[in-house]
């Protein structure tokens, strides 16, 4: 077996469906297996999909094991030289497995690789490549000042944004949304390190990985990141986890290393950490106020707006949705160069290469300044996909 891909799941089984369906695309030829984990969903996620992917191997948990712990459970059963640990709020473009083997191959000291993962503006993820977050590069950014010096090799250390968008390159830290591992890798650095639930598990992985004098590499193949549709980054739980995470690497990694600074270190986090719950804990105050005075804000009545970019007959289909959700929908040939809809949705089929043509648009549009957010919509369940909503 060549490569097996391991994806955790939390009741998200729209975007999950997506996600396996650009796998099975991209893994055509190929000699694939797919995992899911699924963490105890509510969401009826496995009798979902099951009957849709006979192909896949479904791993039903019964509680919430976090996201190392799930991603250990298919890994050790799984039989792949390399393994891709993939996000399910996220597709992929139908060149990337095959890209990214033979990557492998040409790269024999490479123990792990990331891709350019796109925001749904079409934007660039810049966590699709970090540098190690030493007190130093950690503290350019909490200043802010990776931000007025974006390309700079040291003050923007932390998401290298020295490095070019579009080229191969070696960096320190990958995504776990999106990171292809060498097999024999991970026998010599271990699994994920089960202390973290969620977070942190990715650079830790990354570090162990260079220590070993292997390399972690960056290429630029396309995928999707909704970011968050798995998390729920607005709850308490995500404050929290986030921030634990940062303070187990550091107590892990750079105790001694950092013995002068550590004290700053764990009281700059936890002081961060406050603020952020404090902000959520105002929000919730005030929704809270609102509700028992009565008192609405005044928000604008414009309804959400979409252009279709696709076929006739999936265009009667999508209208039929738009008008039961409330949603003012325009058809285009292509994605307007100027455009002020909320949404752009395309339609996903099985002829050509959708996902990769999908992905290449939205990156171009970004560029020269169209703001809209990436939606999908697939004619063969009639599902509308869009980054905070699922229509049937």
């Amino acid at each position: 077996m060549k490569l097996s891909v391991v994806i955790v799941n939390y009741n998200v089984k729209h975007y999950l469906w997506q996600c396996l369906d650009s796998v099975r695309r991209a893994a055509e030829g190929l000699d694939v297996e797919v995992w899911v984990v699924d963490n105890a969903s509510s969401d009826g996620s496995i009798d979902f999909l099951q009957p849709l992917f006979p192909e896949v191997h479904f791993v039903a948990n019964n509680e919430n094991t976090g996201f190392s712990r799930a991603n250990n459970q298919a890994i050790r059963q799984s039989n792949g030289e390399l393994v891709l640990l993939l996000n399910p709020d996220s597709f992929i473009a139908e060149d990337t497995l095959q890209h990214c083997i033979h990557f492998f191959e040409e790269h024999p000291r490479a123990g792990a690789l990331g891709i350019h993962m796109v925001n749904r503006d079409g934007s660039f993820a810049r966590e699709s490549r970090r540098g190690l977050p030493t007190p130093a590069t950690s503290f350019y950014k909490v200043l802010g000042l990776s931000r007025l010096f974006p390309t700079h090799p040291h003050f923007a250390h932390y998401h290298m944004g020295h490095l070019p968008e579009f080229a191969d390159g070696k960096v320190e830290v990958l995504s776990g949304a999106f990171m292809i591992l060498r097999r024999e890798a991970l026998d010599q650095v271990g699994l994920l390190d089960e202390t973290y639930f969620m977070y942190g598990e990715d650079i830790d992985l990354s570090y162990r990985i260079e220590q070993a004098n292997w390399e972690c590499w960056y290429t630029p193949k396309l995928m999707l990141h909704y970011k968050g549709e798995s998390t729920q980054q607005t709850s308490f739980r995500y404050v929290y986890n986030f921030y634990h995470a940062m303070l187990i690497f550091f107590r892990k990694h750079f105790t001694r290393r950092y013995w002068f600074t550590w004290l700053f270190v764990e009281l700059a986090v936890l002081l961060i950490a406050a603020l952020s719950m404090c902000r959520k804990w105002l929000k919730r105050t005030l929704r809270l106020l609102t509700r028992i005075t009565g008192v609405k804000r005044i928000k604008p009545s414009r309804p959400e707006t979409l252009v279709f970019i696709g076929s006739n007959e999936a265009w009667g289909n999508l209208q039929e949705i738009c008008q039961r959700a409330g949603i003012e929908a325009v058809r285009a040939e292509s994605l307007p160069t100027q455009t002020n809809y909320d949404y752009s949705v395309f339609e996903v089929t099985e002829q050509g290469r959708p996902y990769l043509n999908i992905l290449w648009q939205m990156v171009n549009a970004s560029r020269q300044g169209v703001h809209t957010t990436l939606g999908t919509f697939h004619p063969r369940t009639r599902t509308l996909i869009l980054p905070n909503d699922i229509f049937v």
